[in-house]
């Protein structure tokens, strides 16, 4: 194929947003997946773009959170016990990350990442005539008791002194917002400096689109196969194989099965996640994601109905689906909001990517001239996608970053 200066590994929204990045900066592209733009991980979110965001999810507090955790019985977490014993140095480290000053060090490194967020989207999503899946009305965090609510003082407090718009609201107040919520909740923050969008794979098909109008090209091919070719990356594709310069990481959960052989091995785990689309009985509508705090789910309208998504549950990437906690946070959600038949016939399964302190890879891959990683974006990979996208394209033009790359470098776990 022509000239090549850059292979994107990974078609999700964070891959799909660097290779348009780069390419908006006059590289010539190749964007490699298996599969086409943004039909793995990037389909099923919650569609939040969380522009308010300030600290990572917390590591569950108190005997009785860990005791229903334990048993199984909690709305907001599940596990497979074959995957505990690998997964417990990563569970203790994102316990200490999660809590006090390090909870604090999360909030400051990633800020630069989040206030740019919804304008990154934005301006792409002009570029890619898909303003149309964009809402710009926030999101509602519920809470069913005082405990719950007061829980969240001190991200409350933050977001005051950096001036991030939130509002704290009575059942009443939030109902005004949205008139289809039953008030079986006792507290409510409308975070206002948040968007989401309509269609979040449309989303990231749209970005493809336009990488490919820039002069992209997108290839079908196995991302595992790259390797050093004289001064060259080359991955093999079904066009045939793809030499370049440069390579890009971005392959969210599956990013391990080629950096391992390459010794790369960063502590990366997998949150995995669920999610299934309800009619809405009658009139009753969202016009906005919304949080039950309590029971750990999201409600968000989406073109196919209202998707239902849930909390973490942690098993090998591999393992087969396990959906419990639709069934544990339905009839909650059926209270809160009259849900209707079940759109899909099966839940949709998907894993995120998280390193225990809750912070991207984005930069340099070590020992590898020529090889960048983006990826480990946990919770926020369509909201950090574009931004990522960009700090990393600025990074490997040599233009200068629009924020300090080095909370996000990969030598943070390289002792």
């Amino acid at each position: 194929m022509a000239r090549t200066d850059a292979i994107v590994l990974g078609a999700g929204i964070v891959g799909i947003s660097a290779a348009l990045h780069l390419a908006k900066r006059g590289l010539a592209v190749a964007l490699v997946d298996r599969r086409g733009p943004a039909e793995e991980t990037s389909y099923g979110n919650t569609g939040i773009i969380e522009g308010n965001t300030l600290f990572a999810h917390a590591f569950p507090k108190g005997f009785g959170a860990l005791l229903r955790i334990a048993l199984k019985q909690a709305p907001e977490a599940n596990y497979h016990l074959a995957a505990l014993p690998g997964l417990a140095p990563w569970l203790l480290a994102y316990r200490a990350n999660t809590r006090g000053e390090r909870a604090l060090e999360f909030a400051k490194a990633m800020r630069p990442l989040y206030a740019s967020a919804i304008a990154e989207h934005e301006a792409l999503m002009g570029e890619a005539n898909a303003t149309r899946y964009l809402r710009k009305d926030g999101w509602l965090k519920l809470y069913r008791s005082d405990d719950s609510f007061a829980g969240t003082a001190r991200e409350r407090a933050y977001a005051t002194e950096l001036g991030l718009s939130h509002r704290v609201m009575t059942p009443d107040e939030a109902r005004l917002l949205e008139p289809s919520l039953a008030p079986v909740f006792s507290h409510a923050v409308h975070w206002t400096e948040a968007a989401s969008v309509s269609n979040p794979a449309a989303v990231g098909r749209a970005y493809a689109e336009r990488f490919t109008k820039l002069g992209g090209v997108i290839l079908k091919g196995d991302a595992t196969t790259l390797h050093r070719s004289g001064q060259n990356w080359r991955v093999d594709t079904d066009e045939g194989p793809v030499d370049a310069n440069e390579a890009v990481v971005a392959l969210g959960p599956w990013a391990p099965d080629l950096l391992g052989p390459l010794g790369i091995r960063l502590p990366l785990a997998f949150k995995r996640g669920y999610h299934r689309h309800y009619k809405s009985q009658g009139n009753a509508g969202l016009t906005r994601p919304i949080v039950d705090t309590d029971y750990g789910y999201c409600l968000a309208p989406m073109e196919q109905g209202i998707r239902l998504t849930t909390g973490a549950e942690f098993a090998d990437r591999a393992a087969p689906p396990t959906p419990v906690q639709i069934d544990r946070v339905l009839p909650a959600a059926k209270a809160l909001y009259p849900l209707g038949d079940g759109i899909e016939a099966q839940p949709w399964m998907g894993s995120r990517p998280c390193f225990a302190d809750s912070r991207p890879v984005i930069g340099r891959a070590p020992g590898q001239p020529g090889l960048w990683l983006d990826y480990g974006h946990a919770h926020w990979g369509l909201t950090l996608g574009p931004v990522s996208g960009r700090l990393l394209a600025e990074m490997m033009t040599g233009a200068t970053p629009f924020c300090d790359p080095a909370p996000y470098a990969a030598e943070r776990f390289v002792s």
